[in-house]
């Protein structure tokens, strides 16, 4: 067990329990250890209480990320905690804590991996369409209960708390301070000017700068110049008084907009926009496909002259390394498209060819696969599967008028493989269920809640799961 470190906000937790860590497999609603807060302010004093204790650690093996549940960590988390449903998005995280994207995915990560977070739905990222967030469960950890001695009724994640163990509850206290107090981010110190030298010699010292005795400005050494040692004052002319404008001696500074991608910069963006809108590229990487494009990318060229370029030849069906492929393709581009007069005509024969406006009005049609789950494949197979037996040695098997006649168990198996099947985006088992034997069996063997969001997602056009469990 690691020892204890210092709180962030100065105390420690005296009751340790075994080290927090909370595996990716666990970080579900459905396989988490934990319960849910009913409210944002009880999960703040489980999160602070985490801080404290010092139980966590982020298991990072490389060189770089956060190393410790701190501040930030709390920052990002009072802004979950005021959700419902709790399903940020990462620009709006952004936005409110003025974090980096990849900040912010590092501190939610640590909230999941400390037990406090668990999904409920993975966003999603469909090429063509609005990226989808995810939704989370606030969870208090299990360790939190047994540290503290708080007493729970009920089972699974539903567990409510129904008393606390008398040594915590001055802790408690403590926590509920916390949880109420907002953490905010920390401003820097402004850095004071020193004086100069010679004036901080001068004010040591008590010594005045001489005058000259002709500019003295005293009645007893009067001059008989008539101009003035203080010298003159301008003013701007009527005419910029009568309009309201004159310079300032001070100039404004001007806002400096939206910064300039780099090259690096330019790299990255066309490769984000080719994997989008090139089918076989897939989930290819950003960075490798970026890699690949930076000579056409340096020299000018848009996602639209690439595309153009590489349908100059046929499409193919399968691609099993989009970047070797994508290589081989834009071999000798730069010189077979060397002006952008050229590639802009290109792409405009392109977009008047008859295989773009079949790519853009075409559907995807194409034969029944296999599911890709081994479980609903195993069960396809013993359905059809012939079952032979010796004659004279038939077993009697029990009558089934209909699905009401099957027992509680096989509809408790059926409706656990059902949600397995939905949470990872598959249907075909409800679905199949619901196109032969009806509606009415369907309901009566996965509960209407389960058909109703297959049939919402079977009839989507994107892989987006809906509503939540």
């Amino acid at each position: 067990m690691p020892p204890a470190r210092p709180s962030v906000d100065g105390d420690g937790v005296c009751v340790l329990p075994a080290t927090l860590f909370v595996s990716e497999a666990g970080q579900w609603l459905s396989t988490s250890t934990g319960r849910i807060a009913l409210d944002g302010y009880s999960w703040m004093q489980a999160v602070h209480w985490v801080a404290g204790s010092g139980l966590y650690k982020p298991r990072r093996y490389r060189s770089h990320g956060p190393r410790s549940f701190g501040a930030t960590t709390l920052r990002v988390a009072q802004e979950l905690a005021e959700l419902f449903p709790c399903r940020p998005g990462i620009e709006y995280l952004v936005r409110r804590t003025g974090l980096s994207e990849r900040s912010v995915e590092y501190h939610l990560g640590m909230l999941r991996e400390a037990g406090l977070l668990a999904y409920v739905v993975r966003g999603t990222r469909v090429r063509g369409a609005a990226a989808q967030a995810s939704e989370f469960a606030r969870m208090v950890p299990v360790e939190f209960d047994v540290a503290l001695g708080v007493r729970t009724a009920g089972e699974g994640t539903g567990r409510r708390m129904t008393g606390i163990a008398e040594a915590s509850r001055e802790l408690m206290a403590a926590l509920a301070k916390k949880a109420a107090r907002k953490v905010r981010k920390r401003r820097a110190k402004p850095v004071s000017k020193a004086p100069a030298k010679g004036a901080r010699k001068g004010a040591e010292q008590g010594g005045v700068t001489a005058v000259p005795d002709e500019a003295r400005c005293t009645p007893m050494g009067g001059s008989s110049r008539s101009v003035s040692s203080a010298g003159t004052t301008s003013f701007p002319p009527e005419s910029k008084l009568a309009s309201g404008q004159s310079d300032s001696p001070t100039p404004k500074k001007t806002k400096r907009g939206r910064r300039k991608l780099n090259s690096v910069g330019r790299r990255f963006q066309l490769a984000s926009e080719l994997i989008r809108q090139v089918p076989w590229m897939g989930r290819a990487s950003v960075p490798r496909i970026a890699w690949i494009l930076k000579d056409v990318s340096d020299a000018g060229w848009t996602a639209d002259q690439v595309i153009a370029f590489l349908d100059c030849a046929d499409a193919p069906g399968i691609v099993h390394r989009p970047s070797g492929f994508l290589a081989g393709r834009l071999a000798g581009a730069l010189a077979l498209w060397p002006t952008e007069e050229g590639r802009e005509r290109a792409v405009q024969a392109y977009r008047d060819s008859r295989r773009a406006e079949k790519a853009r009005h075409q559907e995807w049609e194409g034969a029944w696969q296999a599911p890709r789950s081994m479980a609903v494949r195993r069960m396809v197979a013993e359905a059809f599967a012939p079952k032979t037996q010796p004659s004279g040695q038939y077993e009697a098997l029990p009558e089934l008028g209909g699905v009401e006649d099957l027992s509680e168990q096989d509809r408790t198996d059926m409706q656990a493989t059902g949600w397995g099947e939905f949470m990872a985006g598959d249907t075909t088992l409800v679905m199949s269920t619901y196109d032969a034997l009806g509606p009415a069996a369907a309901v009566h063997i996965f509960g209407a809640d389960l058909v109703q969001r297959a049939r919402k997602l079977a009839s989507s056009s994107s892989l987006m799961t809906v509503g939540r469990r």
